[in-house]
């Protein structure tokens, strides 16, 4: 039907791609409890990651049969799933997934995003805040926004304030020593390198008076000169006199 709703982002992939991409990437995000991808794939592994937390909550035969079809490493991600991260968000009534947008990772300028198990070792947000806290004066009070922030990283985390205040001491520690002022890594590269690039004919980034690299010239075949047969006669007549030369001199 034109102009519907969008029930899913299709990825420009098959559905059976689709699905395999997901599954790949919500394996990785159980794994590593973080993963940077596209703004769009993220969005999409979301929805998947979400229902698997809410199968490990259940906790029963049919939910661990259904785990064990989506991810790609079930002897590993299952048992954690079942465990320690069903045990994290016993108390929590949803939003177990978090989606952060962060600069292109790639030179194509796609848009990227951090997608995020929420109240882990990983979490962005918890770091962000403790950050924040971190480069605020002792004597100065928190605005409504930052208080806000503490509040919803520490609501559902066990032990979420001591947690948060050990990173505040060890954030304010780097930034003594000089440890905080990093340099951010260049994009990766997606495109052809320089050489290949002039090989496949692609055009110089030069400026606007100068021209790009031109194409290579044509050969332009030669005439060859066609140096019909001698008789048997000739060449021999041809030896002949160059014996008796010989001979002369």
């Amino acid at each position: 039907m034109a102009g519907g709703h969008m029930k899913y982002r299709a990825l420009s992939r098959s559905s059976a791609h689709r699905q395999a991409l997901l599954r790949n990437l919500v394996t990785s995000l159980f794994k590593h409890e973080s993963i940077a991808t596209t703004w769009h794939k993220a969005k999409e592994a979301q929805r998947l990651a979400e229902k698997l937390v809410t199968l490990g909550k259940k906790n029963t035969e049919a939910s661990r049969r259904r785990a064990h079809q989506i991810f790609y490493e079930p002897n590993d991600m299952v048992p954690k799933l079942f465990g320690p991260i069903r045990e994290r968000y016993l108390t929590r009534p949803g939003g177990y997934t978090r989606v952060l947008r962060i600069e292109p990772l790639k030179e194509d300028q796609a848009e990227s995003a951090i997608l995020e198990l929420v109240d882990g070792p990983r979490d962005m947000r918890f770091a962000m805040t403790a950050k924040t806290l971190a480069r605020l004066p002792p004597t100065k009070h928190l605005n409504d926004l930052t208080a806000k922030n503490v509040k919803r990283v520490t609501q559902f985390r066990k032990g979420g304030m001591s947690e948060l205040q050990e990173m505040v001491q060890e954030m304010r520690i780097q930034k003594e020593e000089g440890i905080d002022d990093r340099i951010l890594p260049a994009p990766r590269k997606v495109y052809p390198e320089d050489t290949f690039r002039k090989s496949m004919y692609y055009p110089d980034e030069v400026e606007d008076w100068k021209f790009p690299n031109p194409l290579p010239k044509k050969l332009v075949k030669k005439e060859v000169e066609v140096v019909e047969p001698e008789d048997d006669f000739v060449v021999a007549e041809r030896s002949l006199g160059k014996e008796v030369n010989a001979t002369g001199a």
